[in-house]
């Protein structure tokens, strides 16, 4: 679940716990598809000095219209794009999701989309096939049936290919990039694209643990008074 959702502007849930990571120095990667994440840019960034923090931001297009319709109540793009560069001038390491990738949907938009977050100063990317498991299956087949009936067919065909036959394939290691020859280009073309915008060029610094501190435990101070 995105740790910022539209309630969060009201409830400041993610920013507490970000409050108590912090004091704790606690390392933390926060993924997300909402520009909300800036209001948190002090704490991000404070922590980021200590190698405790990093972001990465899901882009799923490019295209409003893809977008509204897919992710009605996320973030725009360019909004998206806008969060990443303000993070990484801010030197909180950033990276890109192309998420989810839907082939004859949006597979042919990774290329931009790796390029504009490159523009933006990422530092890594990665993607991720399209999953279904559930009932996200049905929902996803009711919504492309209603908003993209003449691509449907096309859409469930490719995704099965990649799956074994199947709409999903909950395998580890096999339910992010699936198999297949589709699969492989989708692969092929994410690691070119990769390395002609030298993203994932090194290997990604972990994030320090060495200065964690335990927090007090609840209620700790009453007792000591008592």
């Amino acid at each position: 679940t995105d740790p910022y959702q539209p309630v969060e502007r009201q409830m400041k849930v993610t920013r507490s716990i970000l409050e108590v990571l912090a004091r704790a120095r606690h390392p933390v990667t926060v993924i997300t598809k909402s520009a909300m994440v800036l209001r948190d840019l002090d704490l991000l960034a404070e922590m980021a000095r200590q190698g405790l923090a990093s972001v990465g931001i899901s882009v799923t297009s490019l295209d409003n219209e893809l977008k509204r319709t897919l992710e009605p109540r996320a973030a725009s793009p360019q909004a998206r794009l806008r969060a990443l560069a303000a993070l990484s001038a801010a030197e909180v390491p950033t990276g890109v999701l192309v998420a989810p990738v839907i082939p004859a949907l949006n597979d042919h938009e990774m290329e931009a989309i790796l390029e504009a977050a490159a523009h933006a100063g990422v530092r890594w990317a990665g993607y991720v096939l399209l999953r279904l498991p559930y009932e996200i299956k049905d929902l996803f087949t009711e919504w492309l049936a209603e908003h993209y009936p003449e691509r449907a067919a096309h859409v469930m065909s490719l995704i099965c290919a990649m799956r074994g036959g199947r709409e999903y394939d909950p395998r580890f290691g096999h339910r992010m990039r699936g198999n297949g020859p589709y699969a492989l280009l989708l692969g092929n073309r994410f690691r070119i694209a990769c390395r002609r915008l030298n993203l994932n060029t090194a290997a990604r610094d972990p994030l320090n643990t060495a200065l964690f501190r335990p927090p007090a435990p609840p209620g700790s101070q009453l007792r000591l008074e008592l």
